[in-house]
């Protein structure tokens, strides 16, 4: 039985995988629609680790600011990429569909606080650069695929294991 969790959904989740039981998060809480009530700014995923085959995050990063003062500095979207790998099961996949840069659909709405581009994934939160992991990413990501759908940066994802670091000589 596979199960898909959609971030930012409102009252309907995607399944955008088909899979068997979908959930969601919102800021708003639906249980009649499988919807937990969470601030993903501040707040973790409020689901079991692990749980996941697949996460979806339709329009919805470019919301997550990459810094916040709440009441100490935290790196809120790194965590955000915690938390996603959390929930994943492992070879799980992740679907981000943002509105990227250079469009100006990324700017023109008030709300998107994140920018992310064609480099975003693959270099910091993927299973060879890991830039992210100085700002305290935990995971890795394998990139399946990256592609453009208008103004929209559909990157697909895969939790593998953290690679080991590095032997120093």
């Amino acid at each position: 039985m596979t199960k898909s969790l959609d971030l930012g959904c409102g009252g309907t989740p995607r399944n955008l995988f088909n899979a068997d039981e979908v959930y969601g998060v919102d800021v708003q809480d639906l249980p009649e629609v499988n919807v937990k009530r969470a601030d993903l700014v501040l707040e973790a995923i409020p689901f079991d680790s692990d749980m996941f085959e697949f996460v979806t995050a339709h329009d919805f990063i470019e919301h997550i600011p990459p810094l916040v003062y709440a009441p100490t500095r935290r790196n809120a979207f790194v965590e955000l990429m915690n938390e996603v790998y959390r929930v994943l099961k492992m070879d799980g996949t992740f679907l981000s569909f943002t509105p990227a840069y250079p469009h100006i659909e990324l700017f023109r709405d008030p709300t998107h606080v994140n920018f992310i581009t064609e480099q975003t994934f693959p270099l910091y939160f993927d299973n060879v650069n890991r830039w992210a992991a100085i700002y305290g990413f935990k995971g890795a990501f394998m990139i399946v695929s990256q592609e453009w759908r208008g103004p929209h940066l559909l990157t697909v994802l895969q939790k593998v294991p953290v690679p080991a670091p590095a032997a120093t000589a």
